[in-house]
């Protein structure tokens, strides 16, 4: 009984493990998606090739992989170009096809190619029907459709026929407003920092009658008087006053050290004043007209009159005209010195710009180096670029309106822009890149141009007369402007940048005159 026992016992065992063994494969071979699941029913594919009746065997075929199978039953829709017969085709019965691709044999490529490169390959087409189409498409459109092609994928590049304007070249081409859309543009303050009152001022427009000095002095000719106010302090000085009644004062011009100012009258007199004594000097008198312009350099004052002459006055020698410049038929009312001295530039009536050379000598000994003749109206606003010395700035009247940049050494005309009004005084900036003009009917109003763009960057109005004339303050900042208004109106409009301002005093130190107790 125990061996039998102990025999069973083994068996069962034996049979367990067997069991055990057989459930763990049975489970490994359902796992295996590659093998075929028994008792299952059979595939599609299978059952499609039992009813096709005979055929290859699918026998040991796995259903995931393709299979080289027959589809003559089936049929799929085909597209074939240059074939005009149904648009249903048989699938090809050719081994090696694909039921999402057809046989790519049984396709045209060649006629396929030849119809795509035909597309791109120009038309042969005759002239007449050229012309006919092109009269076509601009009767229609109003241009040739050709000619407005904007892109193309082949050739050569199209390019528009000279003369051709775009219509859309206003939107998307035209230069920026002043102080509207240039983001990069300064602030600049369209009201003045302060009013002056300047009673009885002469509306003449051939006058030059303000004027500042380096010291902050601004001298103003109010008929037949001086005034000096003090930027500083507010304090107003009379300077002077002319006792005969008929006599005014019709120019003014600050030496550059800033202690003796020259002074022009309507009886053909030029004198000079020492501001700190308050007395004259002395008086010189050369011309028979009225002296309209002065300007300054170094010891030498250039003096223009009514009849057209511009004199030389040496003021350290008694005899103190030692040159007479013929150029000008009518009066001169613009004239100033090049920053160097090398230059003198004069505007007239006669509507003429002359550039003169720094050289003294007789009557009819000297002639210009320049003259502009393309200024139709009288000539008073003319000024010298600071940091460029050999650029001229004018502008002319009210037949004229134009301001015009030139280049003296070459005597080119570098730019020119229609300012729409008189433009009665031009002031380069020393702080920016900048000029700024004044201007009579109909705004009356100052206008900062950007250089050498000649683009507005602001417009300052105010005045309710035209402007007579512009002079800048010795730091650059701060521009007057008198007007027929009789008002006196400063405008802060080239604050400079308080690290750059200090640099530029720096560089800009007191230096002793030059002819300091040297005038008789």
């Amino acid at each position: 009984m125990p061996r039998r026992g102990r025999g069973r016992r083994r068996v069962t065992a034996r049979r367990r493990t067997m069991a055990q063994f057989l459930f763990e494969a049975d489970l490994q071979g359902l796992l295996k998606l590659d093998t075929p699941i028994p008792n299952a029913p059979p595939a599609r594919w299978q059952r499609k090739a039992k009813e096709s009746g005979p055929g290859p065997s699918p026998l040991g075929v796995s259903p995931m992989k393709p299979a080289n199978r027959s589809h003559s039953s089936s049929k799929t829709p085909s597209k074939t170009p240059g074939k005009s017969g149904s648009k249903i085709q048989s699938t090809p019965t050719r081994a090696g096809g694909d039921r999402y691709i057809p046989n790519r044999s049984t396709m045209q490529m060649d006629m396929a190619s030849f119809l795509l490169t035909k597309e791109n390959d120009p038309a042969e087409e005759s002239p007449t029907k050229k012309e006919q189409q092109k009269a076509w498409a601009v009767n229609l459109n109003g241009f040739d459709v050709e000619e407005a092609k904007i892109l193309r994928l082949s050739g050569k590049p199209q390019y528009a026929p000279e003369g051709y304007q775009n219509n859309l070249k206003v939107l998307y081409s035209q230069k920026m407003t002043p102080g509207s859309s240039r983001k990069n543009s300064r602030y600049v303050p369209s009201m003045p920092d302060r009013i002056l009152d300047a009673p009885e001022i002469r509306n003449d427009y051939y006058l030059n009658l303000i004027d500042w000095s380096s010291r902050n002095f601004l001298a103003v000719a109010l008929d037949n008087s001086v005034y000096l106010w003090n930027d500083v302090s507010g304090e107003i000085i009379q300077l002077l006053q002319i006792e005969h009644p008929d006599v005014y004062v019709s120019s003014l011009s600050w030496i550059k050290e800033g202690n003796y100012l020259a002074v022009g009258t309507s009886n053909a007199e030029v004198q000079l004043w020492d501001v700190q004594q308050q007395k004259r000097l002395r008086n010189m008198t050369s011309h028979c007209a009225r002296v309209g312009s002065l300007s300054w350099n170094s010891y030498i004052l250039s003096s223009g009159a009514r009849t057209g002459h511009i004199h030389h006055h040496d003021v350290r020698v008694a005899e103190h005209h030692v040159a007479t410049l013929a150029g000008h038929t009518q009066e001169v009312c613009g004239l100033e010195w090049s920053l160097d001295g090398r230059y003198l530039a004069s505007g007239g009536n006669d509507n003429l710009v002359n550039v003169w050379p720094c050289a003294q000598g007789g009557s009819g000994d000297i002639s210009p180096v320049q003259t502009f003749t393309q200024h139709q109206g009288a000539v008073k606003a003319v000024a010298w670029c600071p940091w460029q010395m050999n650029v001229l700035a004018t502008g002319g009247g009210t037949s004229d309106r134009h301001i015009r940049i030139w280049n003296v050494c070459s005597g080119a005309c570098l730019s020119s822009v229609d300012a729409h009004s008189q433009v009665c005084s031009i002031l380069w900036s020393t702080n920016y890149k900048e000029f700024i003009s004044g201007h009579g009917f109909a705004q009356n109003q100052l206008v900062i141009w950007k250089y050498p763009s000649m683009t507005k960057i602001a417009e300052l109005q105010g005045h309710t007369a035209r402007i007579l004339n512009l002079t800048m303050s010795p730091d650059g900042t701060t521009v007057a402007s008198a007007a027929a208004d009789e008002t006196l109106r400063l405008w802060r409009c080239f604050e400079m940048d308080p690290i750059k301002k200090k640099e530029k005093e720096k560089a800009n130190s007191a230096k002793p005159s030059i002819i300091h107790q040297s005038i008789r």
